[in-house]
């Protein structure tokens, strides 16, 4: 018999029942809250799985998301907050409500227009729910500042640039790029005359360094590309290379401490022209 929805939140709630789990019973919001982090990355991480021809990755993976989402709202309903039901209302009101151009009467000329709509009505609902923050508050603190930064600096550039704040052409962010790279090399000219003896000079190029990611972020926005994906996959392609590396100096005979650059360097361009990569 086919396994729907109602089946898991029914598992949810036996396994957190008297007659369940003992290890289930004990979880908190605190205690799931890394395992929800967790779950949500992997998720993250095989979207590029199923890219790649993985799709039954991604189909765990978000069944493993969506078990965590289950599990806080048994944890929940048992504590009077609300139910897997409410959830589910309040997203889908919630989805109707920000689409008036798929569920209403408004118009759209094109995407650009349909996201700076998306942000007003954003606004206001923040507006309505009493979460203005007065004078302070700003467009960007729906961005969560616990987010990984690459993530961050998409997420506000995305937000402010909805709203016209954005460079007009791809060339203009490789000018600032150029630019940014010019004042780290400043940066670092400057520690090196100082002596490098204090923490202000290291926070200067720390700074610069910072605006240079910055930067590069934007160009990613610009070309589509999510820069945390994009750089999850090379820091894997990275893994692999260097584990060629390893294997191939410990098929001579040799270790990483002993190795040469040059041999190092060898197997690197190997790996590459094995894998076409």
């Amino acid at each position: 018999m086919p396994v729907n929805f109602n089946d898991l939140v029914a598992l949810m709630t036996r396994l957190r029942s008297p007659e369940g789990c003992p290890w289930d019973r004990e979880q908190t919001y605190a205690s799931l809250a890394p395992m929800l982090l967790e779950e949500a990355y992997e998720a993250f991480e095989a979207v590029e799985a199923a890219r790649a021809g993985r799709p039954s990755e991604l189909r765990d993976e978000l069944g493993d998301l969506l078990f965590q989402i289950v599990f806080y709202s048994q944890l929940a309903e048992e504590r009077g907050d609300f139910t897997i039901g409410d959830v589910v209302e309040a997203i889908h009101v919630k989805m109707v409500r920000r689409h008036p151009h798929v569920f209403g009467d408004v118009r759209v000329r094109d995407n650009e227009e349909l996201l700076r709509n998306w942000e007003t009505m954003k606004a206001e609902e923040k507006r309505v729910a009493g979460k203005e923050a007065g004078d302070g508050s700003s467009l960007l603190e729906g961005v969560s500042a616990k987010a990984p930064a690459l993530m961050e600096a998409h997420q506000l550039t995305t937000k402010a640039a909805r709203v016209g704040f954005d460079w007009q052409r791809l060339e203009d962010i490789f000018d600032k790029l150029q630019e940014e790279i010019e004042e780290l090399r400043a940066a670092i000219r400057e520690r090196a005359e100082m002596g490098a003896n204090g923490e202000e000079e290291d926070a200067h190029v720390r700074e610069e360094v910072g605006d240079l990611l910055f930067v590069v972020t934007n160009v990613a926005r610009h070309l589509r590309v999510e820069p945390e994906a994009a750089l999850k996959l090379t820091n894997r392609k990275f893994r692999r290379r260097f584990r060629h590396i390893e294997q191939g100096l410990k098929a001579r005979g040799r270790t990483l401490d002993a190795a040469t650059l040059d041999e190092m360097e060898e197997l690197w361009q190997e790996a590459k022209k094995n894998s076409g990569e």
